[in-house]
């Protein structure tokens, strides 16, 4: 309708403009008029049924940052292939658990037990693993956190530390060549020497050889550089 009603005003004000009898103008103005009223009230006619847009009065704010209890306290074992954690936690949904792991690190999350969240991670483990091969397993009171070893051998720890041995072999391989008969009695060495079997009684596979190699060596008098051994 209000494509017509516009072709009608249109062909009117063309007429009215060929027009010359005033009345004939006269009847030309006032269908003009008429027609512009009734375009006017069809236009405001077609606007109000258009819905206005609905304002709810909310904003979506951004999601908090979540909160985690750090999960201190847990069980390890190993073998020669891998290490596994035993985390005990009732109520651990396995859709919830997010898990990282890196060649010398793991982070792994629980969201969402009893309304809490729980991380249990180490920055810097005591040797590298094999992230792709690592995992967690959920039961139903406890995770099982599986750290594929990148070498077998023993872990004497989770946690990276600084060889505590190191000084001490560096002085023991020193002292060997400096002094290489050390089977006399009261030999003043001797503190030293239960203090190195003791280090390789509890030391690992590396350090076994290292002392082993110092020992050697002092014995057949080499006087090669004594950090060699460690090196």
């Amino acid at each position: 309708m209000a494509e017509d009603l516009a072709l009608d005003l249109e062909e009117l004000r063309r007429l009215q403009g060929m027009a010359k009898r005033p009345r004939i103008l006269s009847l030309l103005s006032s269908e003009i008029c008429n027609l512009e009223k009734l375009s006017s009230e069809a236009t405001s006619a077609r606007a109000s049924q258009i819905p206005a847009p609905i304002s709810t009065g909310t904003s979506v704010s951004p999601s908090p940052a979540l909160k985690y209890a750090t999960l201190a306290s847990f069980s390890w074992d190993q073998d020669n292939d891998k290490v596994k954690i035993y985390v005990s936690l009732e109520g651990i949904d396995e859709s919830k658990v997010e898990s990282e792991f890196k060649p010398m690190s793991f982070d792994v999350k629980f969201h969402d037990i009893q309304g809490k969240n729980y991380r249990c991670a180490i920055s810097k483990l005591h040797k590298e693993i094999v992230p792709d091969k690592c995992k967690v397993l959920v039961k139903p009171t406890r995770a099982i956190i599986t750290l594929v070893k990148a070498s077998k051998g023993n872990w004497l720890d989770l946690h990276f530390k600084e060889d505590k041995y190191c000084g001490k072999v560096v002085t023991f391989v020193l002292m060997l060549q400096m002094k290489p008969n050390l089977d006399k009695e009261k030999d003043p060495m001797a503190g030293i020497m239960d203090l190195m079997k003791n280090m390789y009684e509890e030391g690992d596979d590396e350090m076994k050889k290292t002392i082993a190699k110092a020992w050697t060596d002092a014995r057949s008098g080499k006087t090669a550089d004594p950090l060699s051994s460690y090196r």
